[in-house]
């Protein structure tokens, strides 16, 4: 076996590996004889069988698994003999091989970086945190009373409040044109919820069943379909019902209509709940402070694929979710080229942080226990009820699909590890910093 590096830039190496005909013969005639006491052909005897016709019968599948192995053996010595950690599967290209003669490849292949992850016991972190306030329960309540509304058909004379639903049809325009997304019909606007154009809602208040309306709205500059943003807009609206509702009291009936033994159980269930919430965000807020500390400290080279793997599969999320919402690139601040950049530092930093922390957890024999991973797996069938059979033989039958499980928790684990050496402090914060948007969010 001969085995010569021809390449090492940077993360990549290449290699060109000669196994020579001997060893591939002397293999071939060890297998065959193997064969040899076990086949069955008619006219001979168990094991009698001449090797010329076993070679002239299986001579050249065997020849094939021979070679695999030969493959996999010199590929393994390469990688070892020049200590080198694959970050992905090696690339084999077969340059010669034939029966009687040597088998040349190219081997080349991309190998992850050399890690030196930073003294954790230097890191300072801050964790925000946030008491419950004391309306936040009777918030929670007053929504879910909300929810558990039901609405009745109000006299055709009856004009819209607030609280009200308004059935209507409505057809948009713009400069005297209609665009994509501005008709609809039979749709229910829950007055004074927010949930349509700043405008549109409040121009509804007063109106009754039969009536015929212009709303003139300027879509926010924000919007999220660049085309129609801070334009101005007219919809002509047609109402056919008006319906209301009697607001639903907070008492212990409410409590037992939500499978609670009365009031203060709910209230005490609601607390527990919103404090949980409040936790698990301070949790997120910590660890991507953890995550920017490590992603400053540790800068090294990423390999090629797994880069190139991570930003297509950004790409093709960001696509998705372009067609989910019926935007175009031309509905983006930027151009095709400095978005895919702007993805390209995403996909950079996602794949240091990866490796860093699979380096972490490697050296420190971190590993997921099949306890936590059976837990992980109910808790997403519970997701699924009545497929619950055919979600656990779904992940039985699919590696992959387990080691996605896996992964999440194992990150955890790492995350949970890194933090027990680091310092951390909490920092009281209002329920308002707490819980809005992190800018910056990958």
């Amino acid at each position: 076996m001969q085995i010569t590096q021809s390449s090492a830039e940077g993360l990549k190496h290449a290699f060109t590996i000669i196994v020579d005909a001997k060893t591939l013969a002397e293999r071939t005639e060890a297998r065959l004889e193997q064969i040899k006491k076990t086949v069955q052909i008619k006219g001979f005897r168990p094991g009698k069988a001449p090797v010329s016709l076993l070679k002239k019968l299986y001579g050249e599948g065997v020849r094939g698994e021979v070679v695999q192995e030969a493959v996999q053996e010199s590929t393994n010595s390469a990688l070892q003999q020049h200590d080198l950690r694959p970050a992905l599967q090696p690339k084999i290209d077969i340059v010669k091989f034939g029966e009687d003669a040597d088998l040349e490849y190219k081997l080349e292949v991309e190998v992850l970086p050399v890690i030196e992850p930073m003294d954790f016991r230097t890191l300072k972190l801050r964790r925000p945190v946030a008491e419950v306030p004391a309306d936040a329960v009777d918030e929670s309540l007053q929504r879910m009373a909300d929810q558990q509304r039901s609405f009745t058909d109000k006299a055709d004379d009856a004009v819209a409040e607030n609280g009200d639903v308004a059935v209507i049809d409505y057809a948009g325009t713009i400069d005297g044109e209609p665009f994509e997304g501005g008709k609809s019909e039979n749709v229910s606007v829950l007055l004074g919820r927010g949930g349509f154009i700043p405008g549109f809602e409040e121009q509804l208040l007063g109106v009754k069943k039969g009536d015929e309306k212009e709303l003139h709205v300027t879509f926010p500059e924000d919007y999220g379909a660049k085309k129609l943003a801070g334009k101005e807009a007219v919809f002509a609206v047609k109402v056919h019902q008006i319906r209301g509702s009697e607001p639903v009291a907070i008492d212990d009936a409410l409590a037992e209509k939500l499978g609670m033994e009365n009031l203060e159980k709910l209230r005490e269930a609601l607390s527990e709940r919103i404090a949980a919430d409040f936790k698990n965000v301070s949790r997120a807020r910590l660890k991507r402070a953890l995550l920017d500390e490590l992603d400053k400290a540790h800068v090294f080279e990423v390999p090629p694929g797994m880069l190139a793997s991570e930003e297509e599969q950004i790409w093709q999320q960001f696509q998705q979710e372009m067609q989910r919402t019926g935007q175009t690139l031309e509905d983006q601040d930027k151009s095709e080229e400095e978005l895919r950049a702007d993805y390209r530092k995403i996909a950079d930093r996602r794949v240091r942080l990866g490796l860093l922390l699979a380096e972490i957890g490697q050296r420190n024999n971190i590993t997921v226990s099949e306890d936590a991973l059976r837990e992980a797996l109910f808790r997403q069938a519970a997701m699924f009820p009545g497929q619950e059979k055919a979600l656990f033989e779904y992940y039985q039958q699919n590696p992959q699909a387990l080691a996605s499980l896996r992964a999440p928790l194992y990150e955890d684990k790492v995350i949970d590890f890194i933090l027990e050496l680091a310092e951390v402090t909490d920092s009281p914060v209002s329920k308002e910093e707490l819980l809005k948007d992190p800018e910056g969010e990958d």
